[in-house]
């Protein structure tokens, strides 16, 4: 899930319009779009995600159905939300944040922006080292580890984060280039490994496919048992930071219509459902070994290790894949975050600053909870982010007609809206502890926090906001 290179291959091409709107002789067809969203969503997340699905003892309808719902809804988001709001304002999320909050407080998200994108980016470096040390017969982590399993796999995570650390830090254009040539790739290496699963899995026509999931199972130790819900609203949700987060403002601004937004259908349908299902499909395949079932019967968690999943079923060809779709993931991922320290402190070095995030992503890398928690950790980072969409969402369509004055930060001339602070921290916090107290799926109160948020912001901005 590499779910910023669209996004900074188009500004780092083009930062005089970071500060300005987007000029119509910029715009783009959906024909860019179409293209990037298709190589944004097939990533080194994918190896893990699909997996993870199993362990939660998903059945066959929960998983195909449930990611079918799920994606068309994020797809509606990115359609009528994101898209609509771009090509009204066409400028960046920040830009348009900083109007309405300050700098002040938009320095506050970018720390949070930052320290979640190392953490996404020290995952993959854990997705990678599961493929690079294959050759090494390095013993891969359990589902429930959290701690390195030894000094081997320490010191590969190290070289791996450091090379993926230094290719950010020289630049994203060479990054994006390279990402862009490999998607196709990695896209024929899911394909490629699905059809060996099925082979493997002595598949022969529709019913032996869906019987693979059948009617589900029991979760693994641990692991909280998805329902259909849990996966089409996960799946909804999972891009949460993007769509009704706003995140890809920057990214649709430069759209010349907002039916552009429809081109996300290419990512969630081939990343999102393709691209989970044949992963899943290869976790199937190991489930079904010798070594697994000797684990499971133990009482064991088994290994979620895609290296040698997809080695398994593709040999060299599925190393290669993983450690592609992972460095992918990860380079614009930490490439992102130290434009966000970066922000932070102006007159730093952008090269230092991302390095310091590509070091604060291989340690994260180095415990593979990260990894094998994926399915949390992409639910947490959405639920935090996305509030801070419901800010931009509600005063772009409810703002004038509840009058309150908007971009108010720039026209009041203050660097710190309290208003937005005190409607993201109130509905994010306390849709948080009613996760925490009640047990209830965080994905499930993503929405009800957004939309507290975009409320709370209305309400509080008509009580404090003075004319200016």
């Amino acid at each position: 899930m590499s779910e910023v290179q669209m996004e900074q291959t188009i500004v780092a091409q083009n930062e005089e319009f970071e500060r300005e709107p987007v000029p119509q002789s910029q715009l783009k067809g959906w024909g860019s779009f179409l293209g990037m969203y298709a190589g944004e969503h097939v990533a080194g997340t994918e190896f893990m995600i699909g997996p993870l699905f199993l362990t939660a003892g998903v059945s066959a309808f929960d998983l195909i159905i449930g990611l079918l719902l799920g994606n068309f809804l994020a797809v509606l988001c990115w359609r009528f939300l994101t898209a609509e709001i771009a090509v009204k304002h066409r400028l960046t999320l920040y830009y348009q944040l900083e109007k309405i909050c300050g700098k002040q407080l938009v320095t506050i998200y970018n720390v949070a922006n930052g320290v979640l994108f190392c953490f996404l980016a020290g995952s993959m470096i854990t997705v990678s080292t599961t493929a690079v040390g294959i050759p090494f017969n390095l013993p891969m982590p359990a589902l429930n580890d959290t701690m390195p399993n030894g000094v081997p796999w320490v010191l590969i995570v190290i070289i791996t984060g450091v090379i993926i650390s230094i290719i950010a830090a020289r630049g994203y254009n060479s990054v994006a280039k390279v990402a862009n040539w490999m998607s196709p790739f990695i896209v024929l290496a899911f394909i490629a490994a699905a059809i060996v699963a099925l082979g493997q899995l002595e598949v022969k026509n529709f019913s032996d496919f869906w019987n693979i999931w059948g009617e589900g199972s029991e979760p693994f130790p641990g692991k909280l048992k998805y329902t259909f819900w849990h996966v089409a609203i996960w799946s909804w949700f999972c891009n949460a930071a993007m769509h009704i987060g706003m995140s890809d403002l920057s990214v649709l601004r430069y759209a010349r219509k907002a039916s552009a937004g429809w081109t996300t259908a290419a990512g969630m349908y081939v990343g999102h459902y393709m691209a989970w299902i044949a992963a899943a499909l290869l976790y199937a395949v190991y489930l079904k070994s010798p070594e697994a079932q000797g684990i499971l019967a133990a009482g064991d968690v088994p290994p979620v290790a895609p290296g040698p999943m997809a080695y398994n079923a593709i040999g060299i060809f599925g190393i290669l894949a993983v450690i592609l779709a992972s460095w992918t993931t990860a380079n614009p991922t930490i490439y992102r975050a130290g434009l966000a320290f970066q922000a932070i402190v102006p007159k730093s070095s952008t090269f230092w600053m991302t390095m310091l995030a590509g070091g604060i992503a291989t340690v994260a890398g180095i415990f593979p909870a990260f990894a094998m928690k994926l399915l949390d950790f992409v639910a947490l980072y959405g639920f935090i982010l996305a509030p801070i969409g419901a800010i931009i969402a509600f005063e772009h369509f409810f703002g004038a007609r509840f009058g309150i004055i908007s971009n108010y930060a720039e026209k009041a001339g203050i660097s710190f809206n309290m208003a937005v602070l005190v409607a993201w921290v109130l509905s994010a916090g306390l849709c948080y502890l009613l996760s925490v107290t009640q047990g209830i799926f965080l994905s499930f109160l993503t929405l009800p926090a957004w939309l507290g948020c975009g409320v709370l912001y209305l309400v509080l901005s008509k009580w404090w906001q003075k004319a200016v």
